[in-house]
């Protein structure tokens, strides 16, 4: 059965004049669309922003100087904002989009890179505003200069802190520059680069230090959006397969996501407010403690994770993004299909097990709830547990406890039922958050890493990923809580959420979809969705019912319909054929299905009768 569709209903943005103007196909459900599927309402705005590989940037050559224009490089991931506090400013701010394809390419650099552009407000859409930069180009689209840090590798996710500077995460973990040559078709300049010949000063220790090509990649860059230049990367916050972090309110902290499998949890304190480049770097323990990694040498900082397992450091899988609400660290472990032993290998090295595998055993095995806490850590090393689903956790600095906040699922262990799970979270990989009217939202974005095991149906012609939306104001969060609010086309990732609040819009990315697609859906792009402030609170409003027993709501309807309990659903027409199906849920959206007569029942067999207009 094909996946719903649910929350006030949604329909492929051909609905939408630009999709109209590029002739796309409609789309009525997730499974199978090629092309952007967002909320069928006429109080949100989409519209597509910009086209990798179809938008040109404007570039620069090796001594920074303006070089012409190039097309824009491809898939998407990150996307900052840096706000525009000049009075009296018409525009908004800066907008950063990372590239995570890395490529060898003369006129826009190797490697990965990023594109920064200016919007402003017009009307109820955003509008990308020319610009003149301080090293001579014009034009929207420019394309960050790496050359000042010795080029980027593929970069992924990042850090956007709340005064708006940005980190780009250089996630490409290679071990020799023969890996990042790739046969001429990554970064083909090997030589060796020396700390601060061309990057900025303000790395006592490090500068005049020599490395070699690729041991120059895989940390945190910070860029600046305002000259579409990169600033320094972040040595001392250690070399590793970093996607994502977040700066605390104390602009010291900086906690850091890591995408390897063991990975540590790291964060980096800094000694003064505001200046990254003097600080201490620390891992966190099983036992709450925190183990501190030295970051006052490159060989050290080199081998970062390795070291902190050595010391003690628990043991994640993959970390991704990383978000801040109300003092609390939340973060994305997006999971990966088989863990074998590599996990008990460096547990073996001195790393520990943190108890929130435990819970994620327990959940995934219910067969195994008699056993105690050292048998399920114990079926955790031997490889058995397959972390098909992923999970958002919670981490509390001020009690340094550690908990799983929403477990992605619902898990089916073998097969799938006849009727797809209507509400569903595989892979979680983008994180953050957005406030509206004193009300906070998680944004979560999945990054499937396959279809087995009820991520996607059978029969799925490939992969669609989703963005949802759940309400922080509800301290019990459940899969079946969340809002669907975007769906991206066949073999994309849906990544990047960045909520702009000057436009109540969040910008998404689109990356690498099905080259089969139409355009622009064949293209890594970033959308936006404006409006939320007028329906955000109308997601996640109960029905009202009255009276006993099984109950639906609306009806006449045409979109959704909600039950009055969690149940499991069939929808027949009026001579007995099943035209629907659901388990376990209290919402289904029945969008496609002819206007009609039907009776729905449930799982106990009560039924109501329904009016589809």
């Amino acid at each position: 059965m094909k996946k719903q569709l649910l929350s006030v209903g949604l329909l492929a943005i051909t609905t939408m004049a630009f999709a109209q103007q590029q002739n796309v196909p409609t789309a009525p459900s997730s499974v199978g669309t090629n092309a952007v599927v967002v909320p069928q309402t006429p109080l949100l705005k989409y519209q597509v922003l910009f086209i990798g590989g179809h938008d040109s940037v404007a570039t620069v050559d090796a001594q920074g100087n303006p070089n012409g224009r190039a097309l824009a490089k491809q898939w998407h991931d990150f996307i900052g904002f840096t706000k525009d506090v000049t009075a009296g400013t018409p525009d908004l701010g800066w907008v950063t989009i990372n590239h995570e394809m890395v490529t060898a390419n003369p006129k826009i650099g190797d490697g990965g890179g990023m594109t920064a552009y200016k919007v402003r407000k017009s009307g109820d859409s955003l509008m990308i505003v020319n610009q003149t930069l301080p090293d001579g180009r014009t034009g929207k689209f420019f394309n960050v200069d790496f050359n000042p840090t010795g080029q980027t590798g593929m970069n992924c996710g990042g850090i956007q802190s709340a005064d708006g500077r940005i980190w780009t995460a250089e996630e490409w973990f290679q071990t020799s520059n023969a890996q990042i040559f790739a046969g001429g078709n990554g970064i083909t300049d090997t030589s060796n680069f020396i700390i601060g010949t061309t990057s900025p000063a303000g790395f006592a220790g490090f500068n005049g230090s020599t490395l070699k090509r690729f041991q120059n990649l895989n940390y945190m860059t910070e860029i600046n959006p305002r000259t579409a230049k990169a600033v320094r990367k972040q040595y001392n916050w250690g070399r590793g397969g970093f996607e994502g972090g977040v700066v605390m309110a104390d602009n010291k902290t900086v906690y850091l996501g890591i995408d390897e499998s063991p990975a540590p949890w790291v964060k980096f304190v800094a000694n003064t407010a505001g200046d990254f480049t003097t600080g201490n770097l620390f891992a966190w323990k099983a036992d709450g403690s925190w183990v501190q990694i030295p970051n006052n040498n490159l060989d050290s900082l080199n081998r970062m994770s390795v070291l902190a397992f050595a010391r003690g450091a628990a043991m994640f899988n993959r970390v991704e993004w990383v978000a801040e609400h109300n003092g609390k660290v939340y973060f994305t472990e997006t999971g990966r299909d088989a863990l074998g032993t590599s996990f008990r290998t460096v547990r073996d090295a001195g790393a520990t097990v943190d108890s929130h595998w435990v819970k994620a055993v327990r959940i995934r095995h219910p067969e195994l709830a008699a056993q105690n806490n050292d048998s399920i850590v114990n079926f955790f090393l031997a490889g058995n547990f397959r972390d098909y689903y992923g999970r958002v956790v919670a981490f509390d600095p001020a009690t340094s406890k550690m908990e799983i906040f929403l477990e992605g699922g619902p898990f089916i262990p073998s097969g799938e039922p006849n009727a797809y799970p209507d509400k569903h979270l595989s892979n979680p990989d983008g994180l953050g958050f957005m406030k509206i009217a004193n009300k906070t939202y998680m944004v979560i974005e999945e990054d499937l890493n396959g279809t087995s095991f009820g991520r996607m149906p059978t029969g799925a012609p490939g992969i669609n990923t989703e963005a949802y939306l759940y309400d922080m104001a509800d301290a019990n969060p459940t899969v079946n809580k969340l809002k669907r609010i975007a769906v991206t086309p066949l073999g994309a990732e849906i990544t990047g959420m960045c909520y702009i609040e000057g436009a109540d819009a969040i910008l998404i990315n689109n990356q690498h979809p099905s080259t089969n697609s139409p355009f622009p859906y064949n293209n890594s792009l970033t959308f936006a969705i404006s409006g939320w402030s007028n329906i955000v609170a109308s997601l996640f409003e109960q029905p009202k019912f009255e009276g006993a027993g099984f109950q639906i709501w609306p009806n006449p309807t045409s979109r959704e319909l909600h039950f009055s309990e969690a149940t499991d659903i069939v929808i027949r027409d009026m001579s007995g054929r099943l035209v629907k199906e659901a388990k376990n849920t209290d919402l289904i959206d029945i969008y496609g299905i002819p206007a009609g007569n039907y009776v729905v029942t449930n799982r106990a067999g009560q039924s109501q009768k329904l009016i589809i207009q």
